[in-house]
């Protein structure tokens, strides 16, 4: 099957037989995992005893052999195995007088390159894109432009060159719709860079979540790891959301609404975030109706509609119609220090996490305990996945609640219901939104200085760089407290806003100083973000989104049909921006 391939181990021994386990690199501090007994060799036929296995080859094994009486360790080897390849690991005896045990590894059949279809994909878009380049740059010469309508719409042509001025009246085209050049407008007066971070993310989320071509670095670290695609993406979705708070509160209170209006709408909004992702997006609805016995209470749309109720609420309380100058005794803070009371609520909501999390006692659990249980720490606390985040979820929300199926699962073969969107890590989201919040302030305090923009980006990536290497000792399991998507820990979102403040600087560059890049095509599904990622839940098993694939085995079917999915979503979006449709909740 995919990400495997097959081991055949020949057992040239005597009795009485072998245990064949092993353990994922993947996996930190985890048992063997059985895989097979292999026979001993009959000696009487000089036929060794054989058995096979399929081993996973998305990560380095490490096999280990030992005899099924005594538990004698024979031998331990560690190798990265190539989906669908085809090995044999022969066990023998070197010298019958010292006892002395070999395992060979030996490859009966190559494994093929998986990855090839990734290269493939990436020449198709890069393709593309070079023919829309090029025809952007042809379309700029009057002979191929005038050449090009004239094939398109040659009445229309004619109709021009054999009027009475021989050119199209001015007044005419302007006053027969005049809504296109107040929409220019508006636009140039929009950051372009934060729909193109916003379109960005929301893409790449798309695809991850159709499958990502079913390769293992588009899928959620297990637990605790390095930040993949698909691990940073949901964080920095909350991250421009503050930023998008900072810019349309401000935005609001300068056209004349009222704090208490605008409260109204953040109430609105909120409600609305939460109900979609309970009834429309967490539901199954091909597993039958809805349920309240096994619904999902926390969710993505979920959490980003508490996070924004609170963030959006916290900047109304606080912040001024008119953004008044203020002289900050220090100037390097002159963009914190007037939001100070904002500051000492984020610390002690961040406060409160560290206590609930370290402190907080679980029953059967270590106190402070952040490891995913199962089969990992020596599997010496299988049920305690999480530790205070997951018992604070099944505590108040029920087991039947929280989501079944945690990425831990796989690899640390945990049992218990986990949810990486839970209670305790909405503390944490509200603190990266509020990280975002702070980058959206640097862009109206320092309105049109776009060196001390982007030198105040600077300077906010390296300050929460500085504070992930501390937290994690910059180390994957070492630090005190490790990077976790399914936990949000701090670390994670200390990193991921460093990555966000660099991605956002460098966007907003390219985008809104140099201009050299217009943000398509991910700035179009940017401007309908809601709509994208609701529409792509919703329609995820609908053709032509999905069909019936020749091979299910294969990345290249996968990745085909992923690929196509998400394309097709950001057509959709440009069609609808061009239609200028667009759903704001």
């Amino acid at each position: 099957r995919m990400d495997q391939a097959l081991l055949l181990v020949r057992n040239e021994l005597p009795a009485p037989g072998l245990h064949l386990a092993a353990r994922s690199g993947s996996c930190h501090q985890c048992l063997y995992q059985f895989l097979a007994f292999v026979p001993p060799s009959n000696e009487s036929l000089r036929k060794p005893g054989t058995a096979s296995v399929m081993v996973d080859t998305q990560h380095p094994l490490t096999l280990l052999l030992n005899s099924s009486v005594g538990d004698r360790d024979l031998c331990k080897i560690q190798y990265h195995f190539g989906e669908f390849g085809n090995y044999s690991l022969v066990v023998k005896t070197l010298s019958a007088s010292t006892r002395t045990v070999s395992c060979d590894l030996i490859i009966n059949e190559g494994p093929i390159n998986s990855y090839l279809p990734i290269l493939f994909a990436f020449l198709v878009y890069m393709g593309i894109l070079a023919i829309l380049i090029v025809g952007r740059l042809l379309m700029k010469i009057d002979p191929v432009r005038n050449w090009v309508y004239k094939k398109l719409n040659p009445r229309e042509t004619d109709r021009l060159i054999n009027s009475e001025l021989g050119s199209p009246n001015t007044t005419d085209a302007v006053n027969c719709d005049p809504t296109p050049h107040s929409w220019s407008t508006a636009s140039r007066q929009r950051l372009h860079s934060l729909d193109t971070f916003r379109g960005l993310s929301i893409v790449i989320m798309v695809f991850v979540n159709y499958g990502g071509g079913k390769y293992w670095f588009f899928k959620h670290e297990s637990w605790n790891g390095k930040l993949h695609f698909p691990s940073a993406l949901f964080s920095r979705f909350v991250f421009i959301m503050g930023t998008s708070i900072a810019l349309s509160l401000s935005s609001m209170l300068r056209w004349g609404s009222s704090k208490w209006k605008v409260l109204r709408k953040i109430l609105w909004r909120s409600f609305l975030l939460i109900l979609l992702g309970i009834i429309v997006v967490n539901p199954n609805y091909c597993l039958g109706p809805l349920s309240w016995n096994n619904l999902r209470i926390p969710g993505v749309l979920q959490r980003l509609g508490f996070t924004y109720l609170v963030v959006a609420a916290l900047e109304l309380l606080f912040t001024r119609a008119e953004s008044g100058t203020w002289e900050a005794p220090y100037p390097a803070l002159q963009d914190i220090l007037p939001y100070w009371p904002q500051w000492i609520f984020i610390l002690m909501l961040e406060v409160m996490w560290l206590c609930l999390t370290f402190l907080l006692p679980v029953p059967d659990c270590p106190r402070g305990y952040l490891g995913p249980g199962g089969i990992g720490d020596f599997g010496n606390y299988p049920n305690c996945t999480g530790g205070a985040a997951g018992y604070i979820d099944r505590l108040l929300l029920g087991e039947k609640h929280i989501y079944q199926h945690p990425s831990s699962s796989v690899t640390y073969q945990t049992t218990m219901p986990y949810d990486p969107e839970g209670i305790l890590g909405t503390i944490n989201s509200i603190v990266m939104a509020f990280l975002g919040l702070q980058a959206g302030k640097i862009t109206l305090f320092y309105k049109d200085q776009h060196k001390q923009i982007m030198g105040r980006f600077i300077i906010w990536s390296i300050v929460m760089g500085i504070i992930s290497a501390i937290l994690t000792k910059c180390s994957k399991e070492a630090g005190f407290i490790p990077i976790n998507k399914n936990l949000w820990s701090i670390s994670y979102v200390t990193t991921t806003s460093c990555f966000a403040f660099i991605v956002l600087l460098l966007i907003y560059y390219l985008v809104d100083v140099k201009k050299l890049w217009s943000g398509a095509p991910f700035f179009y599904p940017g401007m309908n973000s809601i709509l994208v990622y609701i529409g792509h839940e919703v329609f995820e098993n609908y053709f032509p989104f999905k069909w019936k694939m020749q091979d299910s085995q294969s990345h290249a079917e996968h990745l085909t049909q992923n690929l196509t999915a998400t394309t097709l979503w950001v057509i959709i979006s440009y069609l609808l921006y061009k239609k200028r449709i667009f759903w704001k909740i």
